[in-house]
C-alpha cells in the first residue's frame, strides 16, 4: 500500500491543492477543482493505517518546532474522542499541510489541503489592484467572503504580505489552522492558532486590544461572539481584516445581522455601518484553459453605503456598485461578465455562477 510520505509528496508534484483520503474509493487529488483517482481502492483498515501514519508526520513535525516539554496538540485520541480533529503542519522541503481528519460511516478517513511555503503572488493570481489597495488602509474592517475553496485564505494571505512589505506595523493573525506562514519584514507578524496558541477567537481578539496591534487578521467570523469581538476591534482604531461564507455583500451584510437576536441588530447595523471598508466576495471558476480563474465582487464602502447598511437597505448595494466602477467597484455578474468577454469561461459557467440569473441571461444574449 502507498505510504503517506509518497502521498504528500506526490500532491505537491501534481500541484493537488487537496486529498482525499477515505474507504471505499483510491487516493482521490484535487487538482484545478476536478478529481483525479489513482492506485488501489482503499478499506477501513488502510485508511485507519494512513490517518494514525499522517498523525505520526504531524507529531514529529510539532516537536521540531517546540519545547520537547511543551505539551502536544496533536493527537490522534481527539479523532476517536469526537469523530472530529484539524491541525496543520510542515514538512521540511515539501509544503505546509491543513488537515481535517474525521470519521465516516465507522472509517477513519482525511482532507488534506495542501498549502505552499511560498506567499501566493498575487498577480499570477489575478487578484486586482482594486483588493490590494485595502492592505492600505489603517483602520475598519475588511471582510473576504466566498464559499469553502474559494480561495479566501489566499486573498488574505495576499494583503497581509502586503502591508508587511510596505509598512512597519504590528500585525497579529489568529487563525485556524495557520496556513501560509509570513516572515517579519517591515512589519512585526505574530501568528497565532486556534486551540493551540488560544483558546477562541474572540478571547484572542480581546487579547489583541491589549497588544499594541496595528492590523488583526480574524481567520473567520463563525458566530455572534466573535463577530462582536471584531466589530469592537475595528471600532478601536484597527485595521481588521476577516472573513464570512457568503456570497455577494447584500447576503454578507445580512449574515452578521441576522447572528444577532433582534432587540442586538439595530446597534449591530450602527456599528458596522461606521466601521466597514470594505466587502470582497469570490468565486473560483474552471477555465476554458483548464484552470481555475478567480472571479471577485469588490465593494468600497462610502457614504451613500453606509446610508444603506444603518436603514437596513442593505438589498440596493448592488445596484450601488454596479454603477461605482469609477470607486473600483465591481459586481460578481460584472466580474462573471468579463471573464466571458475575455474567453476565460464559457457562458453555461457565467450563467451557473450568477448572483442575478436574469441580469446574466439578457446579458448572455448580447454576447456572441
Amino acid at each position: 500500500m502507498i505510504s503517506m510520505n509518497e502521498i504528500l509528496a506526490g500532491a505537491v508534484e501534481r500541484g493537488a491543492s487537496d486529498i482525499l483520503i477515505v474507504a471505499g474509493l483510491p487516493v482521490a487529488y484535487k487538482i484545478n477543482g476536478q478529481i483525479t483517482r489513482e492506485g488501489e481502492r482503499l478499506l477501513p483498515k488502510d485508511t485507519s493505517a494512513l490517518t494514525e501514519e499522517l498523525y505520526d508526520i504531524a507529531m514529529q513535525a510539532e516537536k521540531r518546532t517546540k519545547d520537547e516539554k511543551s505539551l502536544s496538540r496533536i493527537s490522534i485520541d481527539q479523532l476517536h474522542k469526537t469523530g472530529d480533529d484539524d491541525f496543520s503542519f510542515s514538512v521540511p522541503g515539501l509544503s505546509r499541510f491543513r488537515v481535517n481528519a474525521l470519521r465516516q460511516r465507522g472509517s477513519l478517513g482525511v482532507v488534506i489541503r495542501v498549502v505552499s511555503f511560498q506567499l501566493p503572488d498575487r498577480k499570477a493570481l489575478h487578484i486586482p489592484d482594486a483588493i490590494m489597495d485595502f492592505a492600505t488602509y489603517s483602520k475598519g474592517l475588511v471582510l473576504i467572503t466566498g464559499a469553502a475553496g474559494s480561495g479566501k485564505s489566499t486573498t488574505l494571505a495576499c494583503i497581509i504580505d502586503a502591508i508587511n512589505n510596505s509598512r512597519s506595523a504590528h500585525i497579529i493573525t489568529i487563525e485556524d489552522p495557520i496556513e501560509y506562514l509570513h516572515q517579519h519584514k517591515k512589519s512585526v507578524v505574530v501568528q497565532r492558532e486556534l486551540y493551540s496558541d488560544t483558546a477562541t477567537y474572540d478571547v484572542a481578539l480581546r487579547a489583541a486590544l491589549r497588544e499594541a496591534p496595528d492590523i488583526i487578521l480574524v481567520g473567520e467570523m463563525r458566530d455572534a461572539e466573535t463577530i462582536k469581538a471584531t466589530v469592537t476591534a475595528a471600532e478601536t482604531g484597527h485595521l481588521v481584516i476577516s472573513t464570512l461564507h457568503t456570497i455577494g455583500a447584500a447576503n454578507t451584510i445580512d449574515r452578521i445581522i441576522d447572528s444577532f437576536p433582534s432587540e442586538q441588530q439595530q446597534q449591530i447595523r450602527t456599528q458596522l455601518a461606521l466601521v466597514l471598508e470594505g466587502v470582497v466576495s469570490q468565486q473560483l471558476i474552471p477555465a476554458v484553459d483548464g484552470e481555475l480563474v478567480p472571479a471577485f465582487e469588490i465593494m468600497k464602502v462610502n457614504s451613500a453605503a453606509r446610508n444603506l447598511i444603518r436603514e437596513s437597505k442593505a438589498h440596493q448595494l448592488d445596484n450601488l456598485i454596479s454603477t461605482s466602477a469609477a470607486q473600483g467597484m465591481i459586481t460578481m455578474d460584472q466580474s462573471l461578465l468579463k471573464l466571458l468577454q475575455q474567453g476565460k469561461i464559457t457562458k453555461q459557467q457565467a450563467l451557473d455562477r450568477s448572483v442575478n440569473y436574469d441580469w446574466m441571461s439578457k446579458r448572455l444574449n448580447l454576447v456572441k
